[in-house]
């Protein structure tokens, strides 16, 4: 147990002065949990405002940058790394595409099929964004010493496959 106290301890202690007879340490954990998707959301928010993106925009943009040149996927890929539905991924494309950041073509293998280009001003934008993304991140993470980081993310992985959170290649 920790020398510091959270929101959450107070939390729990509550819980188990008022219901003794059940185990809220779950509550410790989903709580804390869910404090710090709020953190998070907020900081990358406010980065990606600095660069005229959204995380739902920056999502797609690095999911084209990684597929590497000539930075193309489909948007089922897509809808694939971003978890979406397919409505919800055509609403990001239109979006992307009317500010010149990506192209939708069809495919030159399969004429049925749709492919999303990053265009130069979408790697552009990804790219200067990214850093200052990085960068937000590590500003959330510096509490913890590298050890506990990578002990954090070993957890955390251990948890989203237990879900069934495995990756899809898109």
């Amino acid at each position: 147990m920790s020398d510091v106290e959270d929101a959450v301890d107070l939390i729990l202690a509550q819980w188990d002065r008022e219901r003794p007879d059940l185990d809220c340490s779950p509550m410790g954990i989903v709580g804390r949990i869910t404090q710090l998707q709020r953190e998070v959301f907020l900081a990358q928010r406010s980065t990606f405002a600095r660069h005229g993106l959204d995380a739902p925009s920056f999502d797609v943009l690095a999911a084209l940058r990684r597929a590497g040149a000539p930075y193309q996927l489909t948007p089922t890929a897509l809808m694939r790394t971003a978890l979406v539905t397919s409505g919800a991924i055509t609403q990001r494309l239109d979006r992307l595409e009317e500010r010149g950041l990506i192209t939708r073509e069809r495919s030159d293998e399969d004429g049925r099929a749709v492919v999303v280009t990053l265009t130069a001003a979408g790697r552009e934008a990804l790219d200067a964004a990214l850093p200052d993304h990085l960068e937000t991140e590590r500003q959330l993470l510096e509490g913890l010493p590298s050890a506990d980081r990578a002990l954090l993310a070993d957890l955390l992985r251990r948890l989203l496959v237990g879900l069934g959170r495995v990756p899809q290649e898109p």
